[in-house]
């Protein structure tokens, strides 16, 4: 079959005729010169490479395709073909904007300057590559995390593109987009959506209902969605621009792979794990075939992965992924730049998760120091840093500490989010944790309820943060002895973890746990037993040897021995929780005193007195060294001290 130079066919479907051989069947249909639909996408085409001639519009197209490493390719081959400086400049330019898209961002600044250099030598100015270059190095800036900077060469943009009378010109419309962006990073969300609708108005009066830039504008407008915590709306919006991108782009585009990463997002948002995981790693494997291996997305791709992995309870996965993040981002990025802060801060979440909260702390301060350079103080980074840090403090029983950091964290996102946004929730949540292990029962059930309302306005049913609320809910009935009403809350806790989590994460561990808890409370020892041992099962197999959680699990079975008079597997449990604790917990940490209360108690039941009364001591100096001096446990070990007295004199 012989066609004619130019001739241009639609593919209206593709099979495959042998699944044993590559051979396919393409449907084809030659389209006629007034074909409108060609017409339209060789207008834009045209329009989208104008300014270009020859051998630079074809490296223009190559870009705007995601062949980086040809288009690359051809403008250096072009480099070495050309003495003028206005052909020079254009190309310095394309290069600059390939090396900032491969992340190689100093090369790029190289690029820039050289057409910085050349265009303010020449008379008249070339106005109109002036402003792609200043927009191109506005996103630069962005890039390496310098806002200040990068909005003032966006401005620039703008400046220039409305002298020269281009209101409706698509880089106004691009730059517009980037400024947007900018404000989200920046947490001004409201900001945000404004401008970009005002690239929406721009983009609406010249392009076809499926081009990349409109893609580009749904995604952006369901970030800043994602960040007000309105997830339909950004799930939709996310929808609609991998819709538009499936349509326009190749498909080993990196903008597709940017689509399909951040609907996992929005599944891992809401809790569909598996869902999340899946998407990411279509993202992944598209990202990997991009030429340019370190590619700044693949690495995010890496970072959200690993949260995928740290929220399923899979933390040697997990922290993989976050290494393999962090050394990336350490060849690649300047020392003070925010994507730093988002790896020591997941980094220190999971080390968080394996019980080692030294190291967590370590990585949250971190992740702080970052963030308090580069950004607002009231950026919701910063308050999610606060927030983390409050958590470390809380589990190493510095509840002082922990109650300061969570209300600078509540202070920020009551100013920042909206009324329902989950943050809020989170922090009600964890400032209601210190205040139930501070004995203060009724104000911390006050903060539960609080962050269960947000979660029932704005997340379905069955999301696992339902089940937090319940769990934490469930704990403050046990502690004000109200235990019917705990055991239905840690119940319906168990029921949304058994639906939506694996066999053998941490988390169903945690409601076997508290629900064993609450049977032991209730006198209901066999039972109470059986849940400890299955969580027990759970922890051994998914934490390290010396995690606090298993230690917990061993001083509760050995409770139910000590009230079972089986005093010597009582008293070895005991040991064996306390051994783990001297190796990860600091000395004044609550759990502490537990454990020697605990022997205290087996000794006193055994008739070893002095031991008993040394055991009860420790305990009430640790206690009162930790706790509020009104707390419950303190009066306790008071009292459990004056009967050991009394025993030893009647003896």
């Amino acid at each position: 079959m012989i066609f004619s130079m130019h001739s241009v066919f639609r593919i209206h479907d593709i099979k495959q005729i042998n699944n044993t051989d590559r051979l396919y069947q393409v449907d084809l249909e030659l389209t006629s010169d007034d074909d409108k639909q060609l017409r339209k996408v060789t207008e834009r085409i045209r329009e989208e490479t104008k300014g270009e001639i020859g051998w630079r519009r074809l490296g223009q197209l190559l870009i705007k395709i995601g062949q980086l490493d040809k288009a690359e390719e051809l403008f250096e081959f072009l480099l070495e073909q050309t003495n003028q400086e206005n052909d020079q400049a254009a190309i310095y330019n394309g290069l600059g904007y390939i090396k900032s898209d491969q992340g190689k961002y100093k090369e790029a600044s190289n690029f820039y300057d050289r057409v910085l250099d050349i265009l303010q030598k020449q008379i008249p100015i070339n106005y109109a590559l002036l402003a792609i270059v200043s927009n191109n190095i506005g996103v630069l800036y962005q890039r390496q995390g310098d806002y200040s900077k990068s909005v003032s060469f966006y401005e620039k943009t703008c400046q220039i593109l409305r002298e020269i009378h281009s209101s409706n010109d698509p880089l106004l419309a691009s730059t517009y987009n980037n400024i947007g962006t900018l404000h989200e990073h920046m947490g001004e969300c409201t900001k945000a959506i404004e401008i970009h609708e005002q690239a929406y108005d721009i983009y609406k009066t010249f392009l076809p209902e499926y081009h990349p830039s409109l893609g580009n504008f749904y995604n952006n407008m369901a970030s800043v969605y994602d960040k007000l915590g309105e997830h339909s709306k950004a799930l939709l919006s996310y929808q609609k621009a991998l819709e538009i991108k499936q349509k326009s782009l190749p498909e080993n585009h990196s903008s597709l792979a940017t689509a399909y990463n951040n609907i996992a997002k929005m599944y891992y948002n809401t809790g569909q794990y598996t869902e999340a995981l899946s998407f990411f790693q279509i993202a992944l494997d598209i990202y990997k075939k991009i030429p340019t291996e370190n590619y700044p997305s693949l690495i995010n791709c890496y970072n959200n992965i690993g949260e995928v992995y740290r929220s399923m309870g899979e933390y040697s996965q997990a922290l993989s992924f976050h290494k393999k993040t962090l050394e990336n981002r350490d060849k690649f990025l300047p020392p003070n730049h925010p994507d730093f802060a988002q790896s020591y801060n997941n980094i220190g979440l999971v080390r968080h998760n394996m019980g080692e909260y030294s190291e967590a702390l370590y990585f949250q301060q971190k992740a702080l120091k970052i963030r308090e350079k580069a950004l607002p103080p009231n950026h919701s980074d910063v308050a999610q840093s606060y927030n983390n840090i409050g958590s470390a403090y809380h589990s190493m029983g510095n509840y002082s500490e922990a109650l300061k950091f969570h209300q600078k964290a509540l202070e920020i996102r009551e100013k920042a989010l909206t009324p329902n946004h989950p943050d809020l929730a989170n922090s009600y949540n964890n400032i209601g944790g210190v205040l139930d292990d501070q004995g203060k029962y009724s104000d911390a059930l006050s903060f539960y309820n609080k962050a269960l309302e947000i979660h029932r306005k704005t997340l379905p049913s069955n999301h696992c943060s339902f089940a937090d609320s319940y769990n934490n809910i469930g704990e403050a009935y046990r502690s004000i002895e109200k235990y019917s009403e705990a055991l239905e809350f840690h119940q319906k806790a168990l029921e949304i973890r058994e639906k939506n989590l694996r066999e053998n994460h941490p988390d169903l561990a945690q409601s076997y746990n508290n629900i064993g808890l609450v049977y032991h409370k209730m006198r209901r020892n066999s039972e109470a037993l059986r849940f400890h041992q299955r969580a027990l099962e759970i922890r051994e197999k998914t934490l390290t040897r010396n995690h606090p959680d298993l230690a917990n699990s061993y001083n509760n079975i050995a409770s139910v021995f000590d009230d079972l008079r089986e005093y010597s597997k009582a008293l070895l449990l005991y040991k064996k929780a306390l051994e783990i604790y001297e190796k990860t917990l600091p000395s004044n940490h609550s759990s502490f005193a537990v454990s020697w209360n605990n022997i205290a108690s087996v000794y006193y039941n055994i008739g070893n007195y002095s031991d008993a009364l040394s055991s009860f001591e420790c305990a009430l100096g640790i206690w009162q060294r930790s706790l509020p001096a009104e707390h419950p446990y303190i009066q306790t070990a008071r009292n459990n001290i004056e009967l050991v007295k009394k025993t030893i004199i009647i003896d």
